[in-house]
């Protein structure tokens, strides 16, 4: 076990909270978290795959890749996003990224803000699709103190019913401000 984990597996237990991640093998996958309601989220979604020992990626603007912060995004597992690019889509772009890589785990939040908002973005969906990975439907529940990567799910051509599926899996699980959490 690296250093970096078990400083993680200490922070948590003095914090009180408690992390698992039942499918550790998976080389690439797109990891849905929610929900979405604090920048604290960030924190404890980062503290987890730490504690568990999964690499996890995230998106995140260029604008914040500049010196010195790009050094600190890229360790802590930033993609830098451009998006003036306009010779394809992002979830294109993020797709092929996949492809290129022999093991991604990229955490998106599928509300896409921390506000209320029950019209989800999609594009953590089309990633997976269009990369041909699964879809890890990963939670933090401030009320139990627990973050979970919970659940495998591969999508199919049924859109509209694997997002209804996706978005009903996460509907018991308490936000930091839970009323800024809409499904």
């Amino acid at each position: 076990m690296k250093l970096k984990q078990r400083l993680a597996i200490g922070l948590s237990k003095l914090l009180g909270w408690k992390f698992e991640d039942k499918f550790p093998d998976i080389q690439k996958c797109v990891i849905a978290v929610a929900p979405h309601t604090s920048n604290w989220d960030f924190f404890y979604g980062k503290l987890s795959s730490l504690a568990v020992g999964r690499k996890t990626h995230f998106l995140i603007k260029s604008d914040w890749f500049f010196f010195p912060m790009n050094y600190f995004f890229k360790w802590v597992g930033g993609i830098p996003v451009y998006r003036n690019k306009k010779n394809n889509s992002m979830t294109d772009r993020v797709a092929q990224y996949f492809k290129d890589k022999k093991r991604l785990s990229l955490g998106i939040t599928p509300e896409g803000t921390r506000k209320a908002n029950p019209d989800w973005k999609k594009g953590f969906y089309y990633i997976a699709k269009k990369a041909n990975v699964p879809i890890l439907l990963s939670y933090i529940d401030y009320a139990k103190k627990k973050a979970s990567i919970a659940e495998i799910f591969v999508p199919t051509d049924d859109e509209a019913a694997d997002l209804q599926y996706i978005k009903n899996f996460f509907k018991n699980i308490t936000g930091k401000i839970p009323a800024n959490f809409a499904i």
